[in-house]
């Protein structure tokens, strides 16, 4: 009698199962980091475009000229047409940094961005938003801004700033933009990029 050799019957060894095992674990971990990390990055999107349309906002109000009305005496002149910066704006949400929710705005007139006049604030920079934020937006003129960089600090600039917490441990994270009105010039420079402070917390 021959015997015959039974042949597809082999398994894999406990040392072959526990590398595949590992395998998948580093790779699903790498996944979960990368997920998470992409989450975050959605979520500071809105505040980099959120300041940057604020910046425009100022950048804007700023080349519109603007003069006081006045009641002129026959054969007199106005005063010259200036550019000016807008006032500063309220904080939204006034009652603080959202932490780890969503906040959203108040569109009633006198409520949140619908604050302001044609020369301060939010209506000054014809800046809104209607949607659910993450993040406490605030535009400041003046002496004693850029809180993110205090060598920019000038009497004639502004700061848009973005404060948040995204993940409700009370650590902070900031987004900035600053601007200055060159005293010879009197051209409005603004920063080159958006300052950021803990751009994941």
């Amino acid at each position: 009698m021959r015997a015959y050799k039974r042949l597809g019957k082999e398994g894999f060894t406990l040392v072959e199962l526990m590398i595949v095992v590992a395998i998948i674990g580093v790779l699903a971990a790498l996944a979960i980091y990368g997920v998470r990390r992409y989450l975050a990055s959605a979520k500071t999107s809105e505040a980099k475009n959120s300041i940057g349309a604020i910046s425009r906002g100022a950048a804007g109000a700023y080349e519109r000229e603007s003069a006081a009305a006045q009641v002129l005496a026959e054969g007199g002149t106005s005063a010259a047409a200036s550019h000016s910066l807008c006032g500063s704006s309220t904080s939204v949400p006034a009652a603080g940094v959202p932490a780890g929710t969503k906040y959203q705005p108040n569109t009633t007139e006198g409520q949140d961005f619908e604050t302001g006049t044609a020369i301060a604030g939010w209506k000054c920079l014809k800046f809104g938003m209607s949607q659910p934020i993450y993040y406490q937006y605030l535009y400041t003129q003046g002496v004693g801004v850029a809180t993110l960089n205090p060598a920019n600090s000038t009497a004639a600039g502004f700061e848009a700033l973005a404060s948040g917490d995204l993940d409700g441990d009370l650590s902070l994270s900031r987004f900035a933009r600053t601007g200055e009105v060159n005293a010879t010039t009197h051209e409005l420079r603004t920063s080159t990029q958006v300052y950021i402070e803990n751009e994941f917390e």
